[in-house]
């Protein structure tokens, strides 16, 4: 990387991110200064809601910055909004194998109404194995897009639903390593 002199005239460079339609526009000496850079996004107007932060890094390629998606998260004031008196969650987190990459996914998941460790356990145990499974067959791009289209949880939900109905069910965490 070359030294950018102190008094150059700074201006806005256009990143392209082909995970979301949002336009990221950073300001910056020259393209080659932003190499690197991470850049968070906040999705929940995309998502109706959903506060999902997104966090990406960007990378100088020949004077093109492209950003690629390092991690996803659930807002805690999101959860937060959504907890009620009554109800119990579960929730988990571990290591996935995606068919290009490694990452940590964390669930979060609300029960209508209390119940027992045995059955808290269960639906633990079952989302574990079905996010695995579910993982191998994906690579990151496609798990974050999916997770974003709330077609994982819906899955998930229904999944579950057999050991017992859930309030709500959602991804809370998923980063590539």
């Amino acid at each position: 990387m070359k030294k950018i002199k102190k008094g150059t005239k700074k201006q806005f460079f256009d990143v392209s991110a082909p995970v979301t339609s949002t336009k990221i526009s950073l300001y910056a000496a020259a393209p080659e200064e932003l190499n690197g850079k991470v850049v968070k996004i906040d999705l929940t107007r995309n998502l109706r809601g959903r506060s999902f932060v997104m966090k990406l890094k960007v990378k100088a390629e020949e004077e093109k910055l492209t950003a690629e998606p390092v991690s996803l998260e659930l807002a805690g004031s999101y959860i937060r909004r959504v907890f009620r008196k009554g109800t119990d969650y579960v929730e988990d987190s571990f290591e996935v194998e995606c068919r290009d990459k490694k990452a940590i996914m964390k669930f979060f998941m609300l029960t209508r109404n209390k119940v027992s460790r045995e059955i808290i356990k269960k639906i633990r145990n079952a989302s574990r194995e079905y996010l695995i499974a579910y993982a191998k067959t994906r690579d990151s791009k496609e798990i974050l897009t999916d997770i974003m289209s709330n077609k994982i949880q819906k899955e998930l939900s229904f999944k579950v639903k057999k050991i017992y109905p859930l309030a709500l069910c959602e991804i809370r965490v998923f980063q590539i390593l």
